[in-house]
Order: structure tokens, then sequence, then C-alpha cells
């Protein structure tokens, strides 16, 4: 990872690119949002509490997610 720092759930643009290294055969648009949930909480360097990851946070990460791959 090339973060030296925690991932938040505020860091929605790094965990996007994160996921998009991770998963670069993935269409982020056909993701549940329990799957993205669980891929960010067992990204490397992920540091926070799981529970508030809720669906406006994964809604951001999903959208980032999107412009990434564009």
């Amino acid at each position: 990872m090339s973060n030296q720092q925690d991932l938040k759930w505020t860091d929605v643009l790094d965990i996007a690119i994160e996921l998009d290294e991770k998963h670069p055969q993935v269409d982020p648009l056909t993701i549940r949002f329990t799957d993205l949930h669980q891929w960010v909480t067992e990204l490397e360097g992920f540091d926070d509490d799981p529970a508030r990851g809720g669906e406006r946070v994964l809604e951001a990460i999903q959208q980032c997610w999107i412009e990434e791959k564009e």
C-alpha cells in the first residue's frame, strides 16, 4: 500500500483506488454493499470501526471507484 497512514471510512478516494487495484476485474456498479463493506474492512491498512461503514459512505466509495474506472 502506498499510503503510509491507516485507511479510515472518510478516505473514500484512497479506498476506491485500493479496491480498484485489488479487484480490477470488478465493475463497481455490480457490487452489493454487503460485499463492498467486507472488501473495505479487509483492505491492508484499513483501521476503522466496521460499524461506521454505513450506506452513505459505501455509496461515496462506490462513486469514487466508478470514476477511477473511467
